[in-house]
């Protein structure tokens, strides 16, 4: 009741509000120790699957053999952020959460640019709540600066930039911004949660707090989810966007479809006329499910925005999974998101390293010395941290995400919620407002609001 009561004055207070958000490049001094690792470099498709059989072969450690050695490493490189704060700040002590994405996705997973921002988590926790937020892009990936795949984009880099962007909010040298912020909390998602669970151990005073979405102390689904990826080549799968094709040639495409007389716009009509001349009778709909949603799809993607994509010639150790048929099974839980926003985030995804699936919660501390509030929020049928059933523990505990309490041996106070008829990627379902209204009902309850 207490909460509610805290919930109902919050919505009061700032139901009028409105975001104001900056983007802003955020220069960072990186200094990591971290692996150093000796694998071939990917030529093809075909050696991403030939790495992704090495990695799950459940008879060998493949990390452990193929790391060499390690390095300590340093520079300055940029993270691509957006600030955003309530339109009318009510207090002199507000807070801000940082918010760090998982693998897949950027920034944006946080203010979702689909259907009038209707999943925006931001939306939420600054209009609703009166909280600040700083999204990332994680070192790396999305407009953040980029780097080799495999010995340089890797956690303890990425988690050296979280380090440093949190301690600009502290410190009130953050880029645009002109305040020193006392209360600083971390909201990760999957690989977000995992860097946020690091940046604790690393420094338990840079947080005051810790939200873990899509996250438990269960990875032994991991491996499953990189078999289910079927890993390929970024810059093959979705070439536009992260391969090197030039305008030039994406105009010679469009040339070329127009030769077939059905316009540059419809390709399920172009193929299904094409099909037709040789006397194959394929539905319409079947051929919209070939290009949509297995990889035939992630080739054309790009051809029909407005504005061509900059290819971004990512090396070859910059991975993606295949199609989106690989995209619902590890993200999405089937009746209960809307197809057009997983097509979109299909169009939209972001790939891994090869340097992170390496660093992927390998060598993280059993504990963390943090003491502040924290709070693990996952879909219930999530599939990469609990196997498609949080609550499948055999009745040892109330769910698997509640069994990592013991990792938060000094932490104020614990609490683990499994969020209904949800899979691992939380804010693309129907009910992805729900949870975060739950996050923002909690870290008020914990005292870590704006004031």
């Amino acid at each position: 009741m207490a909460v509610l009561s805290v919930l109902a004055l919050a919505l009061l207070s700032t139901g009028a509000a409105a975001k104001v958000c900056t983007n802003v490049t955020v220069p960072v001094d990186i200094n990591a120790r971290q692996g150093v690792f000796d694998v071939p470099v990917l030529q093809g498709n075909l050696d991403a699957t030939t790495f992704a059989q090495n990695f799950t072969n459940i008879g060998r450690n493949f990390t452990d053999d193929a790391l060499v050695d390690y390095q300590t490493v340093t520079g300055r490189y940029n993270i691509s952020a957006k600030f955003c704060r309530p339109d009318q700040e009510n207090g002199t002590n507000p807070t801000v959460q940082v918010l760090t994405h998982g693998i897949g996705f950027d920034k944006s997973y946080w203010d979702i640019p689909f259907n009038a921002y209707n999943y925006s988590y931001i939306d939420v926790a600054v209009d609703d709540y009166g909280f600040s937020t700083v999204s990332i892009d994680r070192f790396g990936i999305g407009n953040s600066s980029k780097g080799d795949p495999l010995n340089l984009i890797q956690a303890p880099a990425e988690v050296s930039a979280l380090y440093e962007i949190t301690k600009m909010l502290r410190a009130g040298t953050f880029p645009t911004v002109d305040t020193a912020f006392k209360k600083i909390v971390h909201v990760g998602h999957s690989f977000g949660s995992v860097q946020s669970y690091l940046l604790s151990a690393l420094d338990p005073t840079a947080t005051d707090g810790l939200v873990l979405t899509g996250w438990s102390l269960n990875a032994t689904w991991l491996p499953l989810t990189l078999a289910d990826w079927n890993v390929h080549l970024a810059r093959l799968n979705q070439p536009l966007r992260f391969g090197n094709i030039s305008t030039s040639a994406v105009q010679q495409a469009y040339s070329y479809l127009d030769s077939f007389g059905a316009g540059n716009t419809d390709l399920v009509e172009i193929l299904d006329r094409a099909l037709a001349l040789v006397g194959i009778d394929i539905s319409r709909q079947d051929i919209w499910e070939e290009l949509a949603t297995t990889e035939v799809g992630d080739i054309v993607n790009g051809v029909n925005e407005t504005v061509t994509p900059i290819p971004q010639d990512l090396p070859t150790g910059y991975l993606t999974w295949v199609d989106f048929t690989a995209n619902q099974f590890a993200f999405l839980l089937p009746g209960f998101y809307d197809l057009a926003l997983g097509l979109f985030s299909e169009r939209t995804k972001q790939p891994v390293t090869l340097g992170e699936i390496f660093t992927l919660g390998n060598g993280a501390p059993p504990t963390t010395p943090f003491s502040g509030p924290v709070q693990i929020v996952t879909g219930r049928q999530d599939v990469i941290y609990c196997g498609g059933d949080c609550l499948a523990t055999g009745g040892v505990a109330e769910s698997i995400p509640a069994m990592a309490q013991m990792a938060f041996p000094n932490a104020s106070a614990f609490e683990a919620y499994i969020q209904p008829n949800t899979g691992h990627g939380i804010n693309a379902h129907y009910n992805s407002t729900g949870a975060y209204h739950v996050i923002q009902q909690w870290l008020l309850s914990q005292g870590l609001g704006s004031s």
